[in-house]
């Protein structure tokens, strides 16, 4: 059951950041798949280190399941060089690759077809596939309703209150389950925003807050 002042704050909150920084449309990407792979990517390093591994990607014509699925992972560590922790990094891929392949027979829409917490358990069961990753795979790629949590949807729910500062994944993710409507597009757009003020203003030492629209 809904708390409706959690709701109503919530929204609050959503409402002025989308006022200050209009609609973010992310996550990039213009296939599931190259959304999932930057999913995998992005941990750990910046966007603009992952927008030059999908670049590689998309010159050596491999960002594909097929071509994924059969490239010597050494080549693909080379390829996605740029994102960091590559080695790492393209056995995650490797691994993604083959239990899509051995679940869903390679097929992305199969496996979204699945009941929303059904795949994600099986998501988690991917070695290199945490919270945060199977959490946007669900949500940007396949565009079920799951809230994303970050560092910065802790550091500014914390600070504003809302949860403390020692607050689990769990707890912070059914914040916003709990007490907004259950809506895919509502969730992507509200963790953007949450992001874009994390990056812009809400800095882990010296946070801009004069200027925050949620002072």
């Amino acid at each position: 059951m809904k708390d409706k002042r959690l709701n109503r704050s919530l929204l609050r909150l959503y409402n002025s950041l989308y006022r200050k920084f209009g609609p973010r449309h992310w996550w990039p990407g213009n296939t599931r798949l190259e959304i999932i792979i930057g999913a995998i990517l992005t941990q750990n390093t910046a966007w603009t280190n992952v927008e030059k591994a999908i670049c590689n990607l998309k010159k050596e014509r491999v960002l594909n399941t097929k071509a994924l699925s059969v490239i010597p992972e050494k080549t693909l560590a080379e390829l996605i060089r740029p994102s960091g922790y590559y080695n790492i990094k393209a056995g995650r891929i490797k691994n993604f690759l083959k239990f899509l392949n051995t679940r869903y027979k390679g097929s992305l829409g199969t496996m979204f077809g699945t009941d929303l917490y059904r795949l994600r358990e099986e998501l988690l069961s991917v070695k290199g596939i945490g919270r945060e990753t199977a959490d946007s795979i669900l949500l940007y790629a396949g565009n079920k309703p799951i809230f994303v949590v970050d560092a910065y949807t802790k550091r500014i729910f914390s600070r504003h209150g809302f949860i403390s500062k020692n607050a689990e994944y769990k707890e912070i993710q059914s914040l916003f389950m709990d007490n907004l409507r259950q809506d895919a597009g509502l969730f992507n757009e509200f963790h953007a925003l949450i992001v874009e003020l994390g990056k812009s203003m809400c800095g882990s030492k010296k946070p801009l807050c004069d200027i925050c629209p949620l002072s």
